[in-house]
């Protein structure tokens, strides 16, 4: 890992805390010489199918679910998670993991307030278990990895599952899927399982992913996701873009064999026994192959109206910095109407917008300026080759009355933390060490053991986290969302705005977040969302109590 990737200057020590700061530095300097990569994500991956010219196959747009019951004031779904086959690319069909058939999986339309009860059918060769991403959820609804929902002819529970050796490069975990340490709290089922989501929270977009121990960045990979929208009447009196003009985009990127099935380095492709990627991938797994709802660099077709772009990177380690350009090399604004945890107080104008593995953002852009017939196309800055294109809007006809607004005012029910209401300061440092003699991925220089408590909170304490990082980390804390309060010392940037449940970090940086646990007891994590790094053990308990 280079120095000039891990190196803290003074101002960022001084930034996050003196005591913490020189400890951290020692910490960045020993990540720098146990770490086999560089500071940056992994090797890409080389899809050897032919691929089709970007902006020739329709965006899809992800199927609502329908609930199967409606009755005593919750709403009731199924899911059955199996394996089907797509056609991705085009004259070729891909295997994959589906939640009801489709990747991405059928969304969840929600309001406020109201609940939602979904039974979940694992009809796949593996367990899972599934976790509502940025949801206020009950600790035995929140998908914790070693509740397991176990197919019907697996063998064997985690609690007896035989501990497996250490590996180059990566060590396994416990669980029953590493090295053999049993989670004596894991609630395991057979065959379904119900999760309820209250859905007492600040209307956003929520996403639904995989989360079992171990595995879930190869799950994620071959499709397991799916969107949860929360909406209330207070956001459908605003006036936002609705309708055709709100457009969900979960963004992934993947890679491909030549007869179009994905690829993934897992050291065990069948996903049973052994975690891991090879070693070139150590850092976060890349594909070369840019989708949006399980399209490969798709256009939709639409008219010259404001649109509301429910945005999701739902990538398992790709950074993208995004842009609108029009043919003739325009940037639109991209006007920021939420974040992770809902509408912001204002309204933030980008020209150019960073995007990290689980942040959501809410954006208003209009396409007026662009004229009929024209290409707009959303552009990744941070991208080589096919990885620049992510996407196009192709402006078919002028708008009919577009009496969309965007108010100067969005929301008036954020949260008002203020520093001097916190209870206590935590100090976390996020980094490359070793496990018993292979890489991992650390918190506070310790591995991921669901057998330790690492932290324990009150509920109702409102507390400060100071976050470190070596390298990209983007660290989600579930059941809660925060405020980022600073970065390196300084103020947040305009894309921290609003309450968040992720905050990426960037090489060698530092930030400070605030939140209150003011939610439910039990246990919860908190972790690096590239998932790669949350395989190889950086996680860490969450005790509310």
């Amino acid at each position: 890992m280079p120095e000039s990737h891990v190196n803290l200057t003074r101002r960022q020590i001084l930034g996050i805390g003196g005591a913490f700061g020189l400890l951290t530095t020692a910490s960045l300097a020993g990540a720098a010489a146990l770490a086999r990569r560089p500071a940056t994500t992994g090797a890409e991956l080389r899809t050897a199918a032919a691929l089709p010219p970007p902006y020739q196959v329709p965006l899809p747009l992800p199927a609502v679910a329908r609930p199967v019951s409606t009755d005593g004031g919750t709403d009731r779904y199924e899911i059955v998670q199996r394996e089907t086959s797509a056609e991705i690319l085009p004259g070729l069909r891909t295997p994959l993991w589906t939640y009801g058939g489709s990747f991405p999986g059928p969304t969840i339309e929600a309001r406020r307030g109201r609940p939602v009860t979904v039974t979940h059918r694992n009809e796949l060769p593996v367990p899972t278990v599934v976790h509502l991403h940025g949801g206020r959820t009950p600790a035995d609804s929140d998908g914790y990895p070693t509740d397991l929902v176990l197919p019907a002819a697996w063998p064997q529970t985690p609690q007896t599952m035989p501990g497996m050796p250490g590996m180059p490069g990566m060590d396994g975990h416990a669980g029953g899927t590493g090295t053999g340490m049993a989670d004596p709290r894991a609630v395991t089922s057979r065959l379904r399982r119900d999760y309820t989501f209250p859905n007492d929270q600040r209307p956003t977009l929520l996403w639904y992913h995989d989360h079992r121990m171990d595995f879930t960045a190869p799950a994620l990979w071959r499709g397991l996701a799916g969107l949860h929208i929360v909406r209330d009447d207070a956001e459908d009196a605003l006036g936002l873009p609705a309708g055709p003009h709100e457009i969900p985009l979960m963004i992934t990127d993947r890679a491909f064999t030549a007869d179009g099935a994905l690829t993934y380095p897992s050291l065990d492709p069948a996903l049973r026994d052994r975690p891991g990627v090879t070693e070139p991938h150590l850092a976060g797994v890349l594909g070369d192959v840019v989708l949006v709802n399980g399209a490969p660099w798709p256009v939709h077709e639409t008219d010259a109206a404001r649109h509301r772009l429910r945005l999701l990177n739902a990538s398992n380690a790709r950074h993208y910095e995004l842009e609108a350009r029009t043919e003739d090399g325009r940037r639109l604004d991209l006007v920021q109407i939420g974040a992770d945890q809902g509408l912001l107080a204002a309204p933030v104008t980008h020209r150019s917008l960073p995007v990290a593995p689980a942040e959501r953002y809410d954006l208003v852009v209009d396409f007026a300026p662009a004229p009929v017939g024209s290409l707009v196309r959303i552009v990744n800055r941070l991208g080589t080759g096919r990885t620049r294109d992510v996407m196009a809007f192709r402006i078919a006809r002028p708008a009919p009355a577009d009496d969309s607004r965007i108010p100067p005012r969005l929301a008036t029910d954020l949260p008002d933390w203020r520093r001097e209401d916190a209870v206590r300061t935590r100090d976390f440092a996020f980094r490359a060490g070793r496990m018993n003699g292979g890489h991992g991925w650390l918190i506070g220089g310790r591995p991921f053991d669901p057998a330790r408590t690492d932290v324990t909170v009150p509920l109702g304490d409102t507390e400060i986290w100071r976050l470190i990082a070596d390298v990209h980390h983007p660290v989600h804390l579930h059941l809660v969302g925060f405020r980022i309060l600073t970065r390196g010392g300084r103020p947040p940037l305009p894309h921290d705005a609003g309450l968040k449940d992720t905050v990426s970090l960037r090489p060698g940086e530092s930030a400070e977040i605030i939140t209150r646990f003011d939610g439910y007891r039990g246990r919860y994590l908190f972790h690096c969302h590239n998932a790669e790094h949350e395989d190889m053990g950086m996680m860490a308990n969450l005790e509310v109590v």
